[in-house]
C-alpha cells in the first residue's frame, strides 16, 4: 500500500511527545487562510511511497526516537486512511508510538464503510493531535472554506473511542483571539473524556514565503504575528470554558 506523499522529516520535535519522524501525506479540502503548507493542498500531487518503506528510514534512526515515534500530518491525514491502516499496523508489529496530526475534515458518519476503517484505525492509534481552527460555524467557514460540524462530530468520536487527543488551537488577532468564542471552545473541549493536552500557538506570518512562490494570494497580509505574551492570556479562557463544563457535567450527575 503507498500513500500520497509531501514529505519527511527525521527529527520532529513539537508533533507529539518525544522526537518524531513526521510524515507530511499530500492533499488537504481545507483552505485555512493561515495555513503555511499550502504545497500539500493538492490531492494529485506529492510522491507515491508504500507504508514499509517509511517504517524502513524510521528504523534506520530508531535510537533517537525513544520516547517519541511516528506522527503523519499534513495535507489530512485521514483523506489516505487506507495507508494509514497499513502504515499504523506495521508501526504497532515494531512498538512504535502512532500519531495523527488532524484538522477532522475528513469525518464522516454517513460513509459507513470509511467510518469501519477508521474503527480499526483507531484501534492502532495512541494520540490524535485535532485542531480545531474556530468554534463558531460562520467564522470557521469563513476561515478555513469548509464546515465545523463534522470537525466537532469527530471530536466526540475521540472521546467515545477513548483515543488520547490533544487539541491545538491558532490564536490569529482579530479572527481566532476573540475570548467570547475561546470560552465556548475550552467549553466544548471541557465534555472530551480522552482530552490530555492543549496547545494554543501564536500565530506566525513565516508561510507568506510559500504564497509568493506559489503565486497563491495569501488572505491574511495586513495581519501581524500574534503577541506570544498574549496567548498566555488567551490559553488561560480556553482553560476556564474547560473548568466550567467539567463542573457543570460533574454537578449534573
Amino acid at each position: 500500500m503507498s500513500g500520497r506523499i509531501h514529505s519527511l522529516e527525521s527529527f520532529g520535535t513539537v508533533d507529539g511527545p518525544g522526537v518524531r519522524f513526521v510524515v507530511f501525506v499530500q492533499g488537504c479540502p481545507m483552505r485555512c487562510a493561515y495555513c503555511h503548507n499550502p504545497d500539500t493542498w493538492a490531492m494529485n500531487g506529492g510522491t507515491m511511497m508504500e507504508a514499509s518503506d517509511i517504517i524502513e528510514q524510521y528504523e534506520r534512526n530508531k535510537g533517537f526516537y525513544r520516547g517519541g515515534g511516528i506522527t503523519v500530518t499534513g495535507g489530512e491525514p485521514l483523506m489516505q486512511v487506507d495507508f494509514l491502516l497499513e502504515l499504523f499496523s506495521l508501526a504497532k508489529k515494531k512498538g512504535i508510538h502512532t500519531c495523527i496530526d488532524s484538522s477532522g475534515i475528513a469525518y464522516s458518519e454517513k460513509d459507513t464503510e470509511w467510518l469501519e476503517k477508521l474503527d480499526r484505525l483507531m484501534t492502532m492509534t495512541d494520540l490524535v493531535m485535532l485542531d480545531i481552527k474556530h468554534i463558531d460555524p460562520e467564522k470557521h467557514k469563513e476561515l478555513t472554506g469548509q464546515p465545523n460540524d463534522g470537525i466537532l462530530a469527530f471530536a466526540k468520536y475521540l472521546s467515545a473511542k477513548n483515543v488520547d487527543t490533544w487539541i491545538r488551537h491558532v490564536v490569529v488577532p482579530g479572527i481566532t483571539d476573540d475570548d467570547k468564542y475561546l470560552y465556548q471552545l475550552g467549553y466544548f473541549i471541557g465534555g472530551l473524556s480522552s482530552l490530555k493536552a492543549l496547545d494554543v500557538l501564536p500565530y506566525h506570518t513565516m508561510g507568506k514565503v510559500k504564497y509568493e512562490k506559489l503565486g497563491i494570494k495569501y488572505r491574511l497580509e495586513d495581519v501581524p504575528p500574534m503577541d506570544k505574551g498574549k496567548v498566555i492570556e488567551k490559553k488561560q479562557v480556553i482553560l476556564d470554558g474547560i473548568r466550567a463544563r467539567r463542573a457543570d457535567d460533574a454537578a449534573a450527575k
